[in-house]
């Protein structure tokens, strides 16, 4: 199977051209990438598609409850903006969708806090996606700035997980 590296690779490829769809099967599993969707790892057995759930029709009538969902998205995203004020941070992103963590394990400490030094090579976290648990890289040497995911939430490919002030 690919390692995660090759895996990033292989999409800032695909980010840098016109290919809309890149899929790679071997004998270990398969792997297929989409622009605009997700990433989808299958090992030896294919999973079930995915679908997206349906858009509400514009004539339904509103309700309170749909409101209410239409603000958390906007102080979720205001939430990091007051620390990606500083022109200097740079983002460690997510290469994939799936769960977050900042341990190797629930009794473990954090690989990473805010104030720690990072090189290209360190792990700052786990990302894990399908049953499989990805060591993610900073990719920057420097400082975390901050971290703007909780431990156990949902990430999406290309979601910003940590500020780090580049030395």
């Amino acid at each position: 199977m690919l390692k995660i590296q090759e895996i990033r690779e292989i999409i800032k490829l695909i980010d840098q051209t016109g290919i809309e769809e890149f899929k790679y099967k071997t004998e270990e599993g398969e792997i297929k990438l989409k622009k605009g969707g997700a990433v989808q790892v299958m090992e030896a057995a294919p999973a079930a598609p995915v679908s997206a759930p349906a858009p509400a029709a514009p004539s339904a009538p509103a309700t309170q409850p749909v409101p209410a969902a239409q603000e958390e998205p906007k102080q979720q995203e205001a939430a990091p903006a007051p620390a990606s004020q500083d022109e200097n941070l740079l983002e460690v992103k997510s290469p994939m969708v799936g769960t977050f963590y900042q341990s190797p394990s629930p009794d473990a400490p954090p690989f990473v806090s805010v104030g720690d030094k990072v090189k290209q090579d360190s792990v700052v976290c786990i990302v894990e996606a399908m049953k499989l648990f990805n060591e993610i890289e900073a990719e920057i040497n420097g400082e975390i700035a901050q971290i703007l995911v909780e431990d156990g939430q949902l990430v999406e490919y290309g979601q910003p997980l940590f500020l780090v002030k580049p030395e």
